[in-house]
């Protein structure tokens, strides 16, 4: 069973830098999925940020790529989340979470409130 858990601080202040983590255990970050970034803001739906694939390359949606970037650490079946000069418009729940083709999201970790506020 695939299980992915979020971890990071939930308090960011602005224009700093976010930085989540996402550690996997049962199955590998280096085969076959799409691993994401999505978040929810308050009262908002669903955002997608990003991912990264098995094979390491990345992909952004465009409202925020020039501030995200996602890296992994394959020896840690973990893969990061860092996102610069936050706003207030950067409070949200935190998810990262798998895609199988095609585009299913399947396993989601269970989320990680991050606030940003001085």
């Amino acid at each position: 069973q695939v299980q992915l858990q979020e971890s990071g601080p939930g308090l960011v202040k602005p224009s700093q830098t976010l930085s989540l983590t996402c550690t996997v255990s049962g199955g590998s970050i280096t085969t076959n999925y799409y691993w994401n970034w999505i978040r929810q803001p308050p009262g908002k739906g669903l955002e997608w940020i990003g991912y990264i694939s098995s094979s390491g390359s990345t992909y952004y949606s465009p409202s925020i790529k020039s501030r995200a970037a996602i890296s992994r650490d394959t020896s840690k079946n973990q893969f990061t989340l860092q996102l610069t000069s936050v706003t207030p418009e950067d409070t949200a729940v935190y998810y990262c979470v798998r895609r199988s083709d095609p585009f299913k999201y399947d396993y989601w970790g269970q989320g990680t409130q991050v606030t940003v506020s001085s």
